[in-house]
């Protein structure tokens, strides 16, 4: 792999599994689950993990397994997570300080979610190409178990707690391709995390109706119409597949994989259908790790490289969709 794109990535301890899941919800079985969600394993932090202790995991594992990497060199971090530490500072501060990077290390966060990895490395190619950095840390780490219900098995199936690292310099940035980006915020609590901000913080009434729950669901609760999601998806991922194509002047056929966000088993199964992509073009990492937010595309391709799917001289089709709505998608040749 080109050494100006390096990534890899981190999960948790904790692993639920689907008879885990079915004990706890003895009107389904492990297969349902399964069949429901496509996942049959997912990891979860301990209360007391956060997503910055996730993402600076990913980052010194990393720097572990490419020698060649300099934490000094690094001079652009970009953090993305839904899992603040703080409503401010942002938590981008916070990790530059754990990783120890430089005072004149630019840091900056990008909490998008499900479209954050190709936002980010949007804002990556954009700052490298402008000649203001020129290697950049990129950090994105989830923990959606901290907002979920016990009781919601729907997203409990789903969902994973995870962290990506990817490293990008001047000679990676050459292999980035143009973007397409989009936004329809009336779709935003199509997907959210109620009470955890500033509107409609959480009071007592919350931590009185939720005392039963692990810490009281001080970081909201998730809530998620999947229905909804389903037909967002179905709608708006096709376009951005054909919106992408004509941004980099390439015809389907010179696609060698695609990779999209890993939402569901069901989500992926519809959109490869609906889109006409081969199953030996498509590539999925759902089962083993289940949806892990703005890291499932770079675990995702994390995984196509180690497998051998993704190869050198790839043209690689990164697709991001999801909360907001927003949506982005770009090309990558490795």
């Amino acid at each position: 792999m080109n050494s100006g794109f390096l990534l890899t990535y981190y999960l948790p301890d904790n692993v639920v599994t689907n008879e885990e899941l079915a004990d706890q919800f003895p009107d389904v079985t492990p297969e349902q689950i399964f069949k429901q969600s496509g996942v049959r394993k997912r990891y979860l932090t301990n209360p007391d993990e956060i997503g910055s202790d996730l993402a600076c995991k990913a980052a010194k594992k990393l720097f572990s397994e490419n020698e060649s990497l300099v934490v000094e060199e690094i001079d652009l971090l970009v953090m993305c997570t839904l899992s603040p530490d703080f409503k401010a500072p942002s938590t981008s501060v916070f990790v530059h300080e754990q990783l120890g990077l430089r005072e004149d290390c630019l840091s900056i966060d990008v909490p998008m979610g499900c479209s954050g990895y190709i936002y980010g490395l949007s804002l990556i190619k954009a700052m490298i190409t402008a000649g203001l950095v020129k290697n950049a840390l990129f950090l994105l780490a989830e923990t959606s178990s901290h907002a979920t219900h016990s009781e919601d098995l729907y997203l409990r199936m789903i969902f994973s707690d995870g962290a990506s690292a990817t490293y990008i310099s001047k000679e990676g940035v050459d292999k980035i391709g143009d973007f397409v980006f989009g936004t329809d915020g009336k779709g935003a609590k199509s997907l959210f995390v109620d009470r955890s901000a500033t509107r409609n913080p959480v009071d007592q009434k919350w931590i009185t109706q939720y005392k039963d729950e692990p810490g009281n669901m001080l970081n909201g609760r998730m809530y998620m119409n999947g229905a909804e999601i389903v037909t967002f998806a179905i709608r708006r991922v096709p376009k951005l597949l054909a919106e992408t194509l004509e941004k980099n002047n390439l015809n389907f056929e010179d696609i060698d994989l695609f990779i999209f966000h890993q939402a569901s088993g069901f989500i992926l199964h519809v959109l490869r259908r609906k889109c006409k992509i081969p199953e030996d073009k498509f590539f999925v990492y759902l089962e083993e790790v289940g949806n892990t937010v703005s890291s499932s595309i770079p675990i995702a391709l994390k995984e196509a490289i180690v497998q051998g799917k993704a190869k050198r001289g790839m043209k690689i089709m990164l697709l991001g969709y999801g909360i907001g709505y927003t949506w982005g998608g770009t090309v990558i040749k490795l």
